[in-house]
Protein backbone atom coordinates (compact mmCIF):
# COMPACT_ATOMS: atom_id res chain seq x y z
CA UNK A 1 0.00 0.00 0.00
CA UNK A 2 3.04 2.60 1.08
CA UNK A 3 4.34 2.29 -2.52
CA UNK A 4 1.01 3.98 -3.79
CA UNK A 5 1.26 6.45 -1.74
CA UNK A 6 2.92 8.81 -4.74
CA UNK A 7 0.10 8.03 -6.72
CA UNK A 8 -2.27 9.08 -3.73
CA UNK A 9 -0.66 12.45 -3.65
CA UNK A 10 -1.01 13.36 -7.42
CA UNK A 11 -4.42 12.33 -7.37
CA UNK A 12 -5.18 15.01 -4.51
CA UNK A 13 -3.46 17.46 -6.06
CA UNK A 14 -5.91 16.84 -8.93
CA UNK A 15 -9.07 16.77 -6.66
CA UNK A 16 -8.09 19.77 -4.74
CA UNK A 17 -7.09 21.84 -8.02
CA UNK A 18 -10.24 20.60 -9.44
CA UNK A 19 -12.14 21.62 -6.10
CA UNK A 20 -10.66 26.09 -7.16
CA UNK A 21 -7.70 25.38 -4.56
CA UNK A 22 -4.08 27.80 -5.48
CA UNK A 23 -1.96 25.37 -7.58
CA UNK A 24 0.90 26.99 -5.19
CA UNK A 25 -0.69 26.01 -1.89
CA UNK A 26 -1.75 22.53 -3.44
CA UNK A 27 1.20 21.46 -4.45
CA UNK A 28 3.38 22.40 -1.36
CA UNK A 29 0.04 21.73 0.97
CA UNK A 30 -0.06 17.99 -0.56
CA UNK A 31 3.28 17.69 0.03
CA UNK A 32 3.67 18.67 3.77
CA UNK A 33 0.67 16.78 4.30
CA UNK A 34 1.55 13.36 2.85
CA UNK A 35 5.13 14.07 4.38
CA UNK A 36 3.75 14.39 7.64
CA UNK A 37 1.67 11.24 8.40
CA UNK A 38 4.77 9.56 6.49
CA UNK A 39 7.06 11.21 9.51
CA UNK A 40 4.50 9.68 12.12
CA UNK A 41 4.02 6.57 10.56
CA UNK A 42 7.81 6.12 9.78
CA UNK A 43 7.07 5.48 6.09
CA UNK A 44 9.08 8.40 5.57
CA UNK A 45 12.24 10.16 6.33
CA UNK A 46 12.37 13.63 7.72
CA UNK A 47 15.95 14.56 6.32
CA UNK A 48 14.27 14.29 3.24
CA UNK A 49 12.99 17.59 3.79
CA UNK A 50 16.55 18.90 4.36
CA UNK A 51 17.25 19.18 0.75
CA UNK A 52 14.56 21.27 -0.32
CA UNK A 53 16.92 24.50 0.99
CA UNK A 54 19.12 23.68 -1.68
CA UNK A 55 16.05 23.30 -4.09
CA UNK A 56 15.19 26.72 -3.26
CA UNK A 57 18.98 28.15 -3.72
CA UNK A 58 19.30 26.68 -6.74
CA UNK A 59 15.89 28.20 -7.94
CA UNK A 60 17.75 31.39 -7.03
CA UNK A 61 20.44 31.31 -8.81
CA UNK A 62 19.24 29.64 -11.86
CA UNK A 63 20.51 32.45 -14.47
CA UNK A 64 17.90 30.57 -17.35
CA UNK A 65 14.85 31.55 -15.22
CA UNK A 66 16.14 35.10 -15.22
CA UNK A 67 14.50 35.47 -18.79
CA UNK A 68 11.02 34.63 -17.59
CA UNK A 69 10.11 38.31 -15.95
CA UNK A 70 12.07 39.81 -19.06
CA UNK A 71 10.44 38.59 -21.67
CA UNK A 72 6.96 38.54 -19.39
CA UNK A 73 7.54 42.90 -19.63
CA UNK A 74 8.66 42.46 -22.99
CA UNK A 75 5.25 40.99 -23.75
CA UNK A 76 3.28 43.13 -21.42
CA UNK A 77 4.45 46.47 -22.76
CA UNK A 78 3.81 45.43 -26.70
CA UNK A 79 0.24 44.66 -24.78
CA UNK A 80 -0.56 47.72 -22.75
CA UNK A 81 0.82 50.55 -24.68
CA UNK A 82 -1.11 49.95 -27.62
CA UNK A 83 1.82 48.93 -29.84
CA UNK A 84 -0.10 45.29 -30.38
CA UNK A 85 -3.49 47.15 -31.56
CA UNK A 86 -1.52 49.37 -33.84
CA UNK A 87 0.54 46.03 -35.17
CA UNK A 88 -3.48 44.40 -36.03
CA UNK A 89 -4.79 47.51 -37.67
CA UNK A 90 -1.84 47.77 -40.21
CA UNK A 91 -1.43 44.51 -40.62
CA UNK A 92 -5.37 44.24 -41.72
CA UNK A 93 -4.62 47.05 -43.95
CA UNK A 94 -2.08 45.59 -45.27
CA UNK A 95 -3.73 42.15 -45.75
CA UNK A 96 -7.18 43.97 -47.23
CA UNK A 97 -6.92 43.13 -50.52
CA UNK A 98 -6.22 38.76 -49.68
CA UNK A 99 -9.10 36.96 -49.70
CA UNK A 100 -9.66 36.41 -45.57
CA UNK A 101 -7.34 39.50 -45.21
CA UNK A 102 -8.78 40.32 -41.72
CA UNK A 103 -8.59 36.37 -40.53
CA UNK A 104 -4.80 36.71 -41.97
CA UNK A 105 -3.91 39.83 -40.11
CA UNK A 106 -5.13 38.37 -36.98
CA UNK A 107 -3.08 35.00 -37.13
CA UNK A 108 0.15 36.88 -38.00
CA UNK A 109 -0.31 39.80 -35.43
CA UNK A 110 -1.42 37.01 -32.76
CA UNK A 111 1.72 34.75 -33.73
CA UNK A 112 3.95 38.15 -32.63
CA UNK A 113 1.89 38.63 -30.01
CA UNK A 114 2.05 34.74 -28.64
CA UNK A 115 5.69 34.09 -29.35
CA UNK A 116 6.11 37.82 -27.11
CA UNK A 117 3.98 36.53 -24.13
CA UNK A 118 4.08 32.61 -24.22
CA UNK A 119 0.74 33.02 -22.42
CA UNK A 120 -2.07 31.51 -23.34
CA UNK A 121 -4.88 33.60 -21.58
CA UNK A 122 -3.12 37.37 -22.12
CA UNK A 123 -3.26 36.41 -25.90
CA UNK A 124 -6.48 35.05 -25.98
CA UNK A 125 -8.13 37.79 -24.29
CA UNK A 126 -6.29 40.55 -26.16
CA UNK A 127 -6.69 39.31 -29.06
CA UNK A 128 -10.88 38.70 -28.41
CA UNK A 129 -11.03 42.38 -27.17
CA UNK A 130 -8.86 43.78 -30.45
CA UNK A 131 -9.97 42.00 -33.39
CA UNK A 132 -13.04 40.20 -32.77
CA UNK A 133 -15.93 42.80 -32.28
CA UNK A 134 -14.56 43.74 -35.76
CA UNK A 135 -14.46 40.11 -37.47
CA UNK A 136 -17.94 40.13 -36.62
CA UNK A 137 -18.48 43.25 -38.48
CA UNK A 138 -16.68 42.07 -41.39
CA UNK A 139 -18.68 39.16 -42.41
CA UNK A 140 -16.83 36.42 -40.43
CA UNK A 141 -19.10 33.92 -38.87
CA UNK A 142 -19.02 33.47 -34.91
CA UNK A 143 -17.45 29.79 -35.57
CA UNK A 144 -14.80 31.19 -37.67
CA UNK A 145 -13.95 34.31 -35.35
CA UNK A 146 -13.99 32.02 -32.34
CA UNK A 147 -11.60 29.59 -33.57
CA UNK A 148 -8.99 31.52 -35.35
CA UNK A 149 -8.56 33.95 -32.10
CA UNK A 150 -8.47 30.53 -29.72
CA UNK A 151 -6.01 28.88 -31.89
CA UNK A 152 -4.12 31.96 -32.49
CA UNK A 153 -3.31 32.33 -28.44
CA UNK A 154 -2.53 28.64 -28.00
CA UNK A 155 0.21 29.60 -30.56
CA UNK A 156 2.71 31.27 -27.60
CA UNK A 157 3.27 27.53 -26.51
CA UNK A 158 5.08 26.86 -29.49
CA UNK A 159 6.40 29.81 -31.48
CA UNK A 160 9.42 31.00 -29.89
CA UNK A 161 10.79 32.97 -27.52
CA UNK A 162 8.03 32.24 -25.11
CA UNK A 163 7.39 31.63 -21.54
CA UNK A 164 6.96 28.16 -21.89
CA UNK A 165 9.29 26.85 -23.89
CA UNK A 166 11.89 28.57 -21.54
CA UNK A 167 10.26 27.15 -18.61
CA UNK A 168 10.36 23.69 -20.17
CA UNK A 169 13.55 24.11 -21.51
CA UNK A 170 15.16 24.47 -18.27
CA UNK A 171 13.14 21.19 -16.73
CA UNK A 172 14.12 19.50 -19.51
CA UNK A 173 17.63 19.50 -19.13
CA UNK A 174 17.57 18.94 -15.42
CA UNK A 175 15.75 15.92 -16.52
CA UNK A 176 18.03 15.20 -19.76
CA UNK A 177 21.39 15.30 -17.12
CA UNK A 178 19.39 12.74 -15.17
CA UNK A 179 18.64 10.58 -17.72
CA UNK A 180 22.64 10.63 -18.94
CA UNK A 181 23.81 9.61 -15.21
CA UNK A 182 21.69 6.94 -14.53
CA UNK A 183 23.37 5.75 -17.96
CA UNK A 184 26.56 6.14 -16.55
CA UNK A 185 27.55 8.82 -19.19
CA UNK A 186 29.10 11.32 -16.60
CA UNK A 187 30.04 13.90 -18.66
CA UNK A 188 26.47 14.80 -20.03
CA UNK A 189 25.52 16.46 -23.26
CA UNK A 190 23.64 19.73 -22.52
CA UNK A 191 20.47 20.52 -23.67
CA UNK A 192 19.69 24.57 -23.26
CA UNK A 193 16.31 26.43 -24.08
CA UNK A 194 18.18 27.64 -27.31
CA UNK A 195 18.07 24.55 -28.08
CA UNK A 196 14.43 24.32 -27.76
CA UNK A 197 13.97 27.69 -29.21
CA UNK A 198 15.29 26.57 -32.61
CA UNK A 199 13.62 22.90 -32.89
CA UNK A 200 10.16 24.84 -32.28
CA UNK A 201 11.03 26.83 -35.83
CA UNK A 202 9.75 24.73 -38.11
CA UNK A 203 7.08 23.08 -36.54
CA UNK A 204 5.44 26.37 -35.28
CA UNK A 205 5.89 27.52 -38.47
CA UNK A 206 4.70 24.65 -40.49
CA UNK A 207 1.02 25.34 -37.94
CA UNK A 208 1.05 29.13 -38.97
CA UNK A 209 0.98 28.00 -42.86
CA UNK A 210 -1.72 25.36 -41.93
CA UNK A 211 -3.87 28.52 -40.23
CA UNK A 212 -3.37 30.78 -42.67
CA UNK A 213 -4.04 27.98 -45.87
CA UNK A 214 -7.40 27.22 -44.03
CA UNK A 215 -8.48 30.72 -43.84
CA UNK A 216 -7.63 31.29 -47.29
CA UNK A 217 -9.58 28.00 -48.35
CA UNK A 218 -12.71 29.72 -46.22
CA UNK A 219 -12.96 32.79 -47.80
CA UNK A 220 -12.42 31.59 -51.69
CA UNK A 221 -15.66 29.65 -50.50
CA UNK A 222 -17.51 32.55 -48.98
CA UNK A 223 -17.69 35.17 -51.54
CA UNK A 224 -19.42 37.15 -48.55
CA UNK A 225 -16.20 37.43 -46.84
CA UNK A 226 -13.79 38.26 -49.98
CA UNK A 227 -16.19 41.27 -50.60
CA UNK A 228 -15.26 42.32 -47.33
CA UNK A 229 -12.04 42.06 -47.78
CA UNK A 230 -11.51 43.11 -51.17
CA UNK A 231 -12.21 46.74 -50.06
CA UNK A 232 -9.67 47.89 -47.22
CA UNK A 233 -9.42 51.35 -46.08
CA UNK A 234 -6.42 53.32 -47.85
CA UNK A 235 -2.82 52.27 -46.98
CA UNK A 236 -0.79 54.86 -45.20
CA UNK A 237 2.74 53.79 -46.38
CA UNK A 238 4.57 55.53 -43.22
CA UNK A 239 1.46 54.88 -40.86
CA UNK A 240 2.10 51.08 -42.19
CA UNK A 241 5.97 51.39 -41.96
CA UNK A 242 5.81 53.02 -38.32
CA UNK A 243 3.33 50.36 -36.78
CA UNK A 244 4.94 47.00 -38.36
CA UNK A 245 8.84 47.38 -38.55
CA UNK A 246 9.80 47.81 -35.02
CA UNK A 247 8.06 45.65 -32.87
CA UNK A 248 8.71 43.16 -35.88
CA UNK A 249 12.71 43.87 -35.91
CA UNK A 250 12.59 43.76 -32.10
CA UNK A 251 11.31 39.85 -31.80
CA UNK A 252 13.49 39.31 -35.11
CA UNK A 253 16.69 40.81 -33.18
CA UNK A 254 15.83 38.66 -29.97
CA UNK A 255 14.52 35.33 -32.01
CA UNK A 256 18.00 35.85 -34.18
CA UNK A 257 20.59 36.17 -31.36
CA UNK A 258 19.43 33.21 -29.55
CA UNK A 259 19.70 31.30 -32.67
CA UNK A 260 23.10 32.27 -34.20
CA UNK A 261 24.46 31.83 -30.34
CA UNK A 262 24.85 35.52 -29.99
CA UNK A 263 23.01 36.04 -26.83
CA UNK A 264 21.80 33.82 -23.81
CA UNK A 265 18.15 33.31 -23.80
CA UNK A 266 17.88 35.63 -20.75
CA UNK A 267 20.30 38.04 -22.05
CA UNK A 268 17.80 38.41 -25.00
CA UNK A 269 15.00 38.80 -23.01
CA UNK A 270 16.74 41.57 -21.98
CA UNK A 271 16.99 42.89 -24.91
CA UNK A 272 13.79 42.50 -25.64
CA UNK A 273 11.99 43.73 -22.48
CA UNK A 274 14.30 47.27 -22.86
CA UNK A 275 13.61 47.42 -26.86
CA UNK A 276 10.03 46.88 -25.92
CA UNK A 277 10.07 49.71 -23.32
CA UNK A 278 12.29 52.07 -25.76
CA UNK A 279 9.13 51.35 -28.11
CA UNK A 280 6.79 52.57 -26.28
CA UNK A 281 8.84 55.48 -25.47
CA UNK A 282 9.69 56.70 -28.66
CA UNK A 283 5.50 55.98 -29.97
CA UNK A 284 4.57 58.23 -26.83
CA UNK A 285 2.54 55.18 -25.70
CA UNK A 286 4.52 55.27 -22.23
CA UNK A 287 3.16 57.25 -19.21
CA UNK A 288 3.51 56.74 -15.31
CA UNK A 289 0.44 55.17 -15.18
CA UNK A 290 0.46 52.82 -17.97
CA UNK A 291 4.17 51.85 -16.28
CA UNK A 292 2.48 51.03 -13.41
CA UNK A 293 0.34 48.84 -14.96
CA UNK A 294 2.87 47.13 -16.92
CA UNK A 295 4.62 46.50 -13.94
CA UNK A 296 2.51 45.07 -11.72
CA UNK A 297 1.13 43.15 -14.26
CA UNK A 298 4.66 41.87 -14.98
CA UNK A 299 4.94 41.05 -11.22
CA UNK A 300 2.06 39.63 -10.54
CA UNK A 301 2.75 36.95 -13.63
CA UNK A 302 6.15 36.46 -12.60
CA UNK A 303 5.08 36.21 -8.79
CA UNK A 304 3.08 33.64 -10.43
CA UNK A 305 5.44 31.62 -11.65
CA UNK A 306 7.79 31.43 -9.21
CA UNK A 307 5.30 30.68 -6.46
CA UNK A 308 4.24 27.67 -8.27
CA UNK A 309 7.87 26.33 -9.16
CA UNK A 310 8.73 26.37 -5.46
CA UNK A 311 5.42 24.51 -4.38
CA UNK A 312 6.35 22.00 -7.55
CA UNK A 313 9.45 21.41 -6.42
CA UNK A 314 8.26 20.57 -2.66
CA UNK A 315 5.96 18.72 -4.37
CA UNK A 316 8.15 16.61 -5.88
CA UNK A 317 10.73 16.56 -3.31
CA UNK A 318 8.19 14.13 -1.35
CA UNK A 319 7.45 12.68 -4.34
CA UNK A 320 10.41 11.26 -5.27
CA UNK A 321 10.85 10.33 -1.04
CA UNK A 322 8.65 8.06 -1.17
CA UNK A 323 9.34 6.33 -3.82
CA UNK A 324 7.40 7.93 -6.99
CA UNK A 325 9.84 8.11 -9.38
CA UNK A 326 10.32 4.46 -9.69
CA UNK A 327 6.86 3.78 -9.63
CA UNK A 328 6.59 5.58 -12.22
CA UNK A 329 9.87 3.59 -13.97
CA UNK A 330 7.73 0.19 -13.06
CA UNK A 331 4.26 1.70 -14.43
CA UNK A 332 6.31 2.17 -18.05
CA UNK A 333 7.70 -1.34 -18.22
CA UNK A 334 4.42 -2.96 -18.18
CA UNK A 335 3.24 -0.51 -20.89
CA UNK A 336 3.08 -2.58 -23.90
CA UNK A 337 4.71 -1.10 -27.33
CA UNK A 338 7.96 -0.06 -26.18
CA UNK A 339 9.30 3.56 -26.26
CA UNK A 340 6.12 3.74 -28.38
CA UNK A 341 3.56 3.15 -25.90
CA UNK A 342 5.04 4.67 -23.34
CA UNK A 343 5.65 7.74 -24.81
CA UNK A 344 2.08 7.40 -26.33
CA UNK A 345 0.95 7.08 -22.69
CA UNK A 346 2.72 10.20 -21.55
CA UNK A 347 1.54 12.28 -24.05
CA UNK A 348 -2.48 10.93 -23.24
CA UNK A 349 -1.88 11.86 -19.55
CA UNK A 350 -0.52 15.12 -20.20
CA UNK A 351 -3.30 16.04 -22.95
CA UNK A 352 -5.81 14.71 -20.56
CA UNK A 353 -4.06 16.62 -17.28
CA UNK A 354 -4.04 19.97 -19.96
CA UNK A 355 -7.71 20.58 -18.89
CA UNK A 356 -7.23 21.05 -15.40
CA UNK A 357 -3.08 22.33 -14.78
CA UNK A 358 -1.43 25.17 -16.53
CA UNK A 359 1.40 24.81 -18.60
CA UNK A 360 3.43 26.07 -15.58
CA UNK A 361 2.62 23.12 -13.26
CA UNK A 362 2.35 20.35 -15.91
CA UNK A 363 5.86 21.29 -16.93
CA UNK A 364 7.32 21.84 -12.89
CA UNK A 365 5.45 18.68 -11.90
CA UNK A 366 4.85 16.27 -14.37
CA UNK A 367 7.83 16.50 -16.55
CA UNK A 368 10.47 16.19 -14.17
CA UNK A 369 8.66 12.32 -12.98
CA UNK A 370 8.05 11.50 -16.85
CA UNK A 371 11.37 13.32 -18.41
CA UNK A 372 14.07 11.39 -17.23
CA UNK A 373 12.25 8.09 -17.61
CA UNK A 374 11.64 8.61 -21.55
CA UNK A 375 15.07 10.02 -22.35
CA UNK A 376 16.53 6.91 -20.66
CA UNK A 377 15.02 5.25 -23.49
CA UNK A 378 16.71 7.03 -25.90
CA UNK A 379 14.52 9.64 -26.76
CA UNK A 380 15.86 13.57 -28.16
CA UNK A 381 15.09 15.85 -25.61
CA UNK A 382 14.18 18.63 -28.07
CA UNK A 383 12.11 16.59 -29.75
CA UNK A 384 10.33 15.55 -26.97
CA UNK A 385 10.25 19.21 -25.93
CA UNK A 386 8.93 20.14 -28.25
CA UNK A 387 5.82 17.18 -28.97
CA UNK A 388 5.08 18.25 -25.08
CA UNK A 389 4.48 21.41 -26.30
CA UNK A 390 2.58 21.04 -28.73
CA UNK A 391 0.28 18.54 -26.85
CA UNK A 392 -0.64 21.13 -24.53
CA UNK A 393 -1.36 23.68 -27.12
CA UNK A 394 -4.15 21.40 -28.64
CA UNK A 395 -5.11 20.25 -25.16
CA UNK A 396 -5.93 24.32 -24.41
CA UNK A 397 -8.22 24.15 -27.23
CA UNK A 398 -9.97 21.35 -26.85
CA UNK A 399 -13.33 21.10 -25.63
CA UNK A 400 -15.51 21.40 -23.25
CA UNK A 401 -12.53 21.84 -21.02
CA UNK A 402 -9.94 24.18 -22.70
CA UNK A 403 -8.05 26.94 -21.35
CA UNK A 404 -8.24 29.31 -23.78
CA UNK A 405 -12.09 28.29 -24.63
CA UNK A 406 -12.63 30.01 -20.98
CA UNK A 407 -10.53 33.25 -21.59
CA UNK A 408 -12.77 33.52 -24.68
CA UNK A 409 -15.67 32.88 -23.18
CA UNK A 410 -15.05 35.46 -21.12
CA UNK A 411 -14.51 38.17 -23.66
CA UNK A 412 -17.23 37.03 -26.20
CA UNK A 413 -20.69 38.88 -26.45
CA UNK A 414 -23.55 36.47 -25.95
CA UNK A 415 -24.15 36.57 -29.55
CA UNK A 416 -21.16 34.39 -29.82
CA UNK A 417 -22.66 31.18 -28.53
CA UNK A 418 -20.34 28.67 -26.55
CA UNK A 419 -21.48 25.61 -29.38
CA UNK A 420 -19.94 28.49 -31.70
CA UNK A 421 -16.78 28.11 -30.19
CA UNK A 422 -16.29 24.76 -29.95
CA UNK A 423 -17.28 24.24 -33.82
CA UNK A 424 -15.20 26.88 -34.65
CA UNK A 425 -11.79 25.39 -32.69
CA UNK A 426 -12.56 21.62 -34.15
CA UNK A 427 -10.75 22.69 -37.24
CA UNK A 428 -7.62 23.95 -35.53
CA UNK A 429 -7.79 20.71 -33.23
CA UNK A 430 -7.34 18.41 -36.53
CA UNK A 431 -4.46 20.91 -37.64
CA UNK A 432 -2.27 20.78 -34.21
CA UNK A 433 -3.26 16.36 -34.24
CA UNK A 434 -1.95 16.53 -37.81
CA UNK A 435 1.06 18.61 -37.04
CA UNK A 436 1.97 16.06 -33.66
CA UNK A 437 1.08 12.75 -35.99
CA UNK A 438 3.97 14.43 -38.46
CA UNK A 439 6.23 15.41 -36.08
CA UNK A 440 6.44 11.80 -34.47
CA UNK A 441 7.24 10.15 -37.87
CA UNK A 442 9.33 12.85 -39.19
CA UNK A 443 11.15 13.94 -36.25
CA UNK A 444 13.67 15.56 -37.97
CA UNK A 445 11.06 18.43 -38.71
CA UNK A 446 11.88 19.26 -34.88
CA UNK A 447 15.95 17.93 -34.12
CA UNK A 448 17.18 19.11 -37.95
CA UNK A 449 17.58 22.74 -37.46
CA UNK A 450 19.34 22.28 -34.14
CA UNK A 451 21.63 20.12 -35.59
CA UNK A 452 23.13 22.26 -38.07
CA UNK A 453 23.33 24.97 -35.87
Amino acid sequence: MIEFIPLFMFLAVCLLLMLGYPVAITLAGTALIFASGGILSGDFNALELMAFSERLYGIMTNSTLVAVPLFVLMGVMLQKSKIAEELLESMAALCGRLPGGLGISVVLVGMLLAASTGIVGATVVTMGLMSLPTMLKRGYSPQLAAGTICATGTLGQIIPPSIALVLLGDTLSNAYQQAQLSLGIFNPKPVSVGDLFVGAVIPGLLLVLMYLSYLLIKAWRNPTLIAHTLNPAPINARQLLLSLLPPIVLIILVLGSIISGAASPTEAAGVGALGATLLALAKRQLNRKRLAEISQSTAQVTSMVFTILIGASLFSLVFIGYGGDQLVERLFEHVPGGVFGATLMVMLVIFLLGFILDFIEITFVVVPIVGPILLTMGLDPVWLGIMIAINLQTSFLTPPFGFALFYFRGVAPDSVKTFDIYRGVAPFIAMQLTLLIALAIWPELVTWLPSIL
